[in-house]
């Protein structure tokens, strides 16, 4: 069995804990993406997985097997790293022919399989080209096509695309996809890169100071995030954020945002749940979900960036700034006022004291 369980996984490095009380369960063949910034205690997750680090506490287990003690070498997984880490000194087909040959598989066997996986990544011309005469993304590709060579059960990837270009990373999403697919590998994804894991991987698990913030799909951590941090890293540019205090109107409750005025009424499923709480709240909406009113918050234009298919323009300022985004010949420019309406459905409510999401019907 290749599914991946993690029971109360803590880790701590002295006085340091990097990862506290995990609980994650991993789907035999599902692509599973850790998500967070720098520090957050994914590749900690990953390393303890791979056999690399011991738990302070809690248990790892594939399938049903408790992986206490168990050394990387007798686990079954499969590890490409940041940094490609092949034998400079070997051509490609030597690096890729490596680790069959080590387990003493035959040559005629060892070269269908080179030849496969070579197809597979676009490396069958350059099997007999040293690996020192490579560029980064083609190493990098050597790197996976490495370690995927054995079929391992479990596959994992700590960030292998964060060092080469945008162009070689937007291919390798999808090989890396089609790859897990054909193999039906279970795969563990770290990576700090949002687009990354909302383009390929099953499921998100979003981390944040060793801590799990939330596990969903990728629309389910972008269209109902548990919580303000998932809400402002899921996205680009992430979910605004305004604060304001609930209010009673006679169309209902809103959300009095101070200067800004107040919202359209709440749809009557949040608003049970808003009346509820106490205190004040944080307005959210994605900027792609906003439209141009007539009725609506009311904003200085302070900033225009035009990226190819779309423009997303900077609303306001300090605690009262938005970002919304719109096709790309919308007609604003620095110095206009531009009344923005989000979409009623797509409108997200938090809890201010907490940062948690109040759920709709909750």
């Amino acid at each position: 069995m290749s599914a991946i369980h993690l029971q109360n996984l803590v880790k701590k490095f002295g006085d340091f804990t990097a990862l506290k009380t995990m609980d994650l369960a991993i789907a035999d063949g599902e692509f599973m993406a850790l998500l967070g910034p720098s520090g957050c205690g994914k590749s900690t997750t990953m390393n303890m997985i791979a056999g690399m680090e011991e738990p302070t506490s809690g248990k790892i287990l594939f399938g049903e097997r408790d992986m206490e003690g168990v050394p990387m070498g007798r686990r079954g997984v499969g590890f490409v790293f940041q940094n490609y880490a092949i034998f400079t000194h070997m051509s490609v087909r030597q690096n890729l022919a490596y680790g069959p040959k080590m387990r003493g598989a035959p040559k005629a066997e060892i070269d269908r399989r080179v030849g496969a996986i070579a197809e597979m990544l676009q490396l069958t011309a350059l099997l007999d080209r040293k690996a020192d005469r490579l560029s980064v993304n083609i190493l990098q590709r050597v790197a996976i096509g490495r370690s995927a060579i054995m079929e391992p059960a479990i596959f994992l990837l700590d960030e292998p695309l964060s060092n080469v270009d945008a162009a070689f990373r937007a291919v390798m999403r999808t090989e890396l996809k089609q790859l897990q697919r054909q193999f039906r590998q279970t795969m563990v994804y770290v990576t700090h890169d949002q687009l990354e894991a909302m383009t390929m991987a099953d499921r998100i698990a979003v981390m944040d100071h060793g801590v799990l913030q939330q596990v969903g799909t990728p629309l389910e951590v972008y269209n109902n995030p548990a919580n303000v941090f998932v809400a402002g890293f899921i996205g680009a540019p992430g979910m605004n954020l305004l604060r304001g205090r609930p209010a009673e109107s006679d169309r209902g409750l809103v959300i009095d945002l101070g200067p800004l005025g107040v919202t359209p009424p709440l749809p009557d499923n949040l608003a049970v749940a808003v009346r509820a709480g106490r205190g004040d709240v944080l307005y959210g909406f994605r900027p792609e979900q906003v439209i141009l009113s007539d009725r609506g918050l009311s904003m200085p234009v302070t900033f225009v960036e035009r990226i190819g298919a779309r423009t997303i323009v900077h609303l306001g300022q300090g605690e009262s700034a938005v970002k919304a985004v719109f096709d790309n010949d919308v007609g604003l420019a620095i110095g206009q006022t531009a009344v923005v309406a989000p979409a009623q459905a797509s409108v997200r409510v938090f809890d201010a004291g907490t940062g948690c999401a109040i759920r709709a019907g909750g």
